[in-house]
Order: C-alpha cells, then structure tokens, then sequence
C-alpha cells in the first residue's frame, strides 16, 4: 500500500474550493469514496489526516471545502461567523454537499456507484442534511453534530443508511433534540442507528478539545467506540 494525496480545485458560483484527496496508489480498481465534512473552522489538518486514515482502510478519502479556498477561521467567533451563513441559509449548505457529492464522483480513483459521506461537529450536521436531501449515496456518519433540522426537507425520503454517533452530555444538541432526530429519521423512512456514548460531551473525538464550560471535551473511549463503528458500517455499505 502507497497512500498518495493531492489537493483537488473546485469551483461553484465563480466561487473556488479547494478539498484534499488521499488514496492507494497501488490499487488497481476502483474504491469506495468517503467525503468528510469539516467542522466550523474549516478543512485543515484534521480533515486531511482522517482521508489518509480512510485511504489506509481502503476508501478514496475526500476532505471537502465549504467556505473557499484558503478560507479557514482562527478563533471561536471567527468561526462562529464563518459558519452561521451555512446555518440560516440550509440550502446553500446542502448545494455545497451535492457539489462535493459530484467532485469526488468525477474522480478516477473512486468508484461513482459507492460513495459515502462523515462530518463532525458542524460537518455532522452537513451530513445529515445531505442525506435529508435524499441524495443518491450509500451512506452518512455524524460525529457529535448538530440536529436541527433545515426546515426545507419535508416529505423527503431519505436513501442513505445514517449513522449518528453522539455524546450523551452534549450541550449542544441534548437528548430531547436527539429522540426528536430519532423521530425524524423514521419519517423519513430511513435507514437509521444512533449510538449515544455516556460522559461524552460535544467534539468528544477532538484531542485538542479541552472547553467543559463550552461544552467541549476530549473523550477517548467514545473517540475509540466511534471511529470502530464507522468502519464497520463502512464495511457493511460497500460489502
């Protein structure tokens, strides 16, 4: 196994992305692809290390862009404002998911017909919403995300396996909001698992989160219990 990356332009609106795509370059066929949806301050380091993680499993990782090229906040509020367009504007959130959806289609690695898709914190939420859109892929993974629905999805049927993986103590989407995703997830009609990990806050797979009075924090069992049920509902969508 040779695991190579690249960095990979894209373009919406006259508007330039720019993702990160890592893969085996001994493989001769064709693999599954996995997008991963960044969290609130932008693809970077994290992202590009879970697609290599994913191309060493066998997957074409794909670390997808929604903010711009080069665009990537550097503080709590910088972020905040680089994400709240996305979040009054659930549309355009989803566009930008459809647009990755297509990008990592067109690439010569990844098999078009097996594509799934992981997100966490706000990435999370643009999984679920991708997959609320009732996209044509196989599957989507939300790490500690957010659960509120975009209020544009209505009788939708959702076509993607769902994998919610959740801290129970997450401040930011609480137990109420997650039977209420469990709810909605059944209307619809989709396939769906929620595993909720206890004493696990928001960003529970983040080493680098370290924020209790925010409601963030590091926790290794639920970051280890998560990322083995990812891999096995990877396994079992493209088996």
């Amino acid at each position: 196994m040779s695991i190579a990356t690249r960095p990979v332009e894209y373009e919406d609106g006259g508007q330039r992305f720019q993702g990160f795509k890592a893969w085996d370059s001994d493989a001769s066929e064709r693999r599954p692809g996995v997008l991963i949806a960044h969290a609130w301050r932008g693809c970077g380091e994290q992202e590009q290390a879970t697609a290599q993680q994913l191309a060493e499993l066998g997957y074409v990782g794909f670390a997808l862009d929604l903010y711009g090229k080069g665009v990537r906040g550097g503080s709590v509020e910088e972020n905040r404002k680089l994400m709240q367009p996305f979040m009054d504007d659930r549309a355009l959130l989803q566009r930008r998911m459809q647009l990755a959806v297509r990008v990592i289609r067109e690439q010569r690695e990844a098999d078009e017909r097996r594509i799934a898709a992981i997100g966490f914190c706000f990435g999370g939420l643009c999984v679920l919403d991708l997959a609320r859109t009732g996209a044509d892929v196989n599957g989507v993974v939300s790490f500690h995300g957010l659960f509120a629905p975009p209020g544009n999805t209505g009788g939708n049927r959702i076509r993607a396996k769902v994998l919610v993986l959740h801290g129970w103590d997450d401040p930011m989407a609480t137990p109420e909001a997650l039977v209420a995703l469990g709810h909605e997830l059944t209307a619809m009609q989709a396939d769906w698992q929620i595993h909720a990990y206890g004493h696990a806050m928001h960003a529970f797979t983040n080493p680098a989160a370290n924020d209790p009075d925010f409601g963030t924090l590091y926790q290794a069992e639920a970051d280890r219990r998560s990322r083995h049920s990812m891999r096995a509902f990877l396994a079992e969508l493209f088996s």
